[in-house]
């Protein structure tokens, strides 16, 4: 299964700031130091979340980032996709002429990778931020 670091920062930092910007911005500062991530990559990864209008920004001595939606609004499934990022089980692409090994025919386990492929989508399709920050 390929699900990289970026995914996972991606939902740390926003877990993160769901929890802590309930009243006020939360700078990325605060969020590295909390999640240990470094902050040029927190700067990138907001970069996306804001161009998908997950999150926005506040200026000014006070500012940092905020949740652009209500926590109960913002599924994993979004945040996978604002930084460009996939779970897959399978190597091969769904619509391809050659299938995982390169060949003219599915491998022969290639249904139970499909399958287990479209339970995780489904489970962050069906995972909302707020129920991330409630456990």
């Amino acid at each position: 299964m390929r699900l990289t670091t970026k995914g996972r920062y991606a939902v740390m930092a926003m877990a993160d700031l769901a929890s802590y910007s309930k009243n006020k911005p939360v700078s990325l500062s605060e969020i590295s130091k909390r999640q240990n991530i470094s902050l040029p990559y927190l700067e990138q990864l907001f970069i996306h979340l804001k161009d998908n209008k997950l999150v926005k920004s506040v200026r000014g001595v006070k500012g940092g980032y905020a949740l652009e939606k209500s926590a109960s609004e913002i599924r994993l499934s979004n945040i996978f996709h604002a930084v460009n990022e996939e779970v897959k089980t399978l190597n091969c692409k769904k619509d391809s002429k050659k299938s995982c090994n390169n060949k003219s025919v599915k491998c022969i386990t290639h249904n139970l990778w499909d399958k287990l492929d479209a339970h995780i989508n489904s489970f962050f399709e069906n995972v909302k931020l707020e129920e991330l920050i409630k456990r």
